[in-house]
């Protein structure tokens, strides 16, 4: 036989055992010579190092099997972590014999399997299926001892872009450094849970009322983690935003809880990242109001609510409007003219900007081949178009199906576009080029301002951003700014357009600076395209030649 055996008579006495069953527990021939009692047996394996229960309670426990008639299976574990499965079966004489198996590596590979199945394998942390059953488990516990407990549910800030920053390999081990730190922040009675790819989960049980307790957990895990990060030999420093909901106040179903946690989660994003909110009824009417918000503006589009207004940028030379921007509106039925910062956001998180931007262009390409041929049409482009893939064939499109000249549109992005300098975003503003249009970047001097981004691509314009403008005649820093911009645009063949004048005392200075042209409500307001004016903007004069 393969597998160990040992015989034993009425009275607890050896009468035969196998070689398999002494190299099993260490034993020597003599230590298993036939006649031994098997409570001395057990103290010759407590020597040997392969027991450690009493003996006389495991005769015991044996002799109760037998003594119903009926076989037995247990599963003991040796001192030294080997796992052997003992089957002990009656004989006709009063006697039992016994069969020894080593099953240590069929368990390990199981209980392997079984921890890569509810584990996850980046930090091994539980995965959402054990996070859920942990929640089962404190629902249950709520039920029956009216024990309350938190649900924390919170994610990276911006994970994408450091993400992307890092290289996957460098996000992976910032997600294992994330989740080590949560680990030291919570209880030993506490569950962490990562359940999706940068958002993680915990629950909190406590003795009290939770909210005290979840609002001291929630501060720790917001100092801790936002603390600098070696990556890679890169500094990194990042943010959470954390969402909580208490049972049983908050709900007593793991759907419910989940749910409310990521609403509070969602607030704190709401309210600036970096953060942690409580669920309150209130929030369900917010999402709910976001929802039906979300679903007008889907159908806005078929419906024909959105509409486009015009602002012309003029000449700093001339005064003479020398370009138009295109701005859209939405028309709500109910609400009136809604402006693009309320809604174009929104446009974006659920993938309406595409069709939206197609529509924009399309329309305002029509509109501006009826202007006159020196007159320039100015389109904002959404980070999300450039990367969608076919940009440049629908403007191609647009400037075909309107006969607009490439050369009189100009097609402007923010800095956010080439934040990852990406190949792909540059192979499409290279496209763009290509087709004859101009290309300019939006909002210089904001955001993620760096020079290198001009380097990255040879923009035609370059459009100063309006906090500058706004207190170019007040600020000394802002007008060096000003001027700064507009020295390094002169030298690298770029325009530079300055946006939100509204004062002469701001034309001034701009011309002083160099500025090209202007934008601003001093020579206009969006207005729709029968309003337009290519009129010379009135009491500007004309610079000095």
């Amino acid at each position: 036989m393969t597998l160990g055996l040992s015989m034993y008579d009425r009275d607890d006495r050896l009468v035969v055992c196998n070689t398999p069953y002494r190299q099993i527990y260490r034993l020597t021939a003599d230590d298993a010579r036939p006649g031994t009692p098997i409570v001395e047996l057990f103290a010759r394996r407590i020597a040997a190092g392969t027991f450690q229960d009493d003996p006389v309670a495991r005769v015991a426990g044996i002799r109760s099997t037998i003594a119903a008639g009926q076989s037995g299976r247990f599963i003991v574990e040796l001192p030294d972590a080997r796992i052997i499965a003992l089957t002990v079966s009656p004989v006709g004489d009063g006697g039992f014999v016994t069969v020894h198996e080593d099953i240590t590596e069929r368990t390990l590979a199981d209980r392997r399997i079984a921890h890569l199945a509810h584990h996850d394998p980046l930090t091994d942390l539980p995965n959402r299926l054990l996070f859920r059953d942990r929640m089962e488990q404190a629902l249950a516990r709520l039920d029956r001892e009216d024990a309350a407990f938190a649900t924390f549910v919170f994610d990276i800030d911006l994970f994408k872009s450091v993400n992307d920053s890092l290289g996957h390999s460098g996000g992976d081990a910032l997600l294992e450094a994330v989740a080590e730190r949560v680990r030291s922040c919570i209880g030993p009675a506490d569950t962490i849970g990562r359940i999706g790819g940068d958002e993680f989960a915990v629950i909190q049980l406590v003795d009290g009322p939770p909210r005290a307790a979840a609002a001291a957990l929630a501060e720790r895990l917001l100092d801790r983690i936002r603390a600098p990060y070696e990556i890679d030999g890169k500094r990194i420093v990042i943010g959470i935003s954390i969402g909580i909901a208490l049972a049983p106040q908050d709900g007593r179903t793991l759907s419910g809880i989940l749910r409310n946690a990521d609403l509070a989660l969602y607030r704190a994003k709401k309210d600036g990242r970096g953060c942690y909110r409580f669920f309150s009824p209130e929030m369900d009417t917010d999402v709910r109001l976001q929802r039906a918000f979300e679903l007008q503006l889907r159908e806005a589009l078929p419906r024909r609510e959105f509409e486009l207004h015009y602002q012309p940028i003029v000449d700093l030379a001339t005064c003479r409007p020398c370009a138009v921007e295109a701005l859209v509106r939405w028309r709500h039925p109910e609400h009136g003219l809604i402006p693009p910062d309320k809604f174009i956001p929104v446009a974006e998180e659920i993938g309406l900007i595409i069709p939206l931007g197609e529509w924009i262009l399309a329309t305002a390409c029509r509109a501006a081949a009826d202007w006159p041929s020196d007159i320039r049409l100015a389109v904002n482009l959404s980070a999300k178009q450039v990367v969608a893939g076919d940009l440049v064939e629908v403007v191609r499109r647009a400037l075909a199906d309107t006969g607009l000249p490439a050369g009189r549109l100009e097609l402007e992005i923010t800095e956010s576009v080439l934040l990852q300098k990406d190949h792909d975003s540059l192979a499409v503003l290279h496209g763009l080029a290509a087709l004859g249009v101009h290309v300019v970047l939006d909002d210089f001097g904001t955001g993620y301002s760096s020079l290198s981004y001009l380097q990255l691509f040879p923009f035609s314009k370059i459009k100063i951003d309006r906090t500058f403008v706004a207190e170019l005649t007040t600020r000394a820093d802002c007008a060096a700014i000003v001027s700064s911009v507009t020295t390094l645009a002169r030298a690298l063949a770029m325009g530079t357009t300055a946006e939100g004048v509204e004062t002469w005392d701001q034309v001034a200075l701009l011309r002083v600076a160099g500025c090209r042209e202007a934008q601003g409500w001093l020579f206009g307001r969006p207005v729709p395209a029968a309003a337009l004016s290519f009129e010379p903007a009135a009491d500007c004069a004309p610079a000095a030649a």
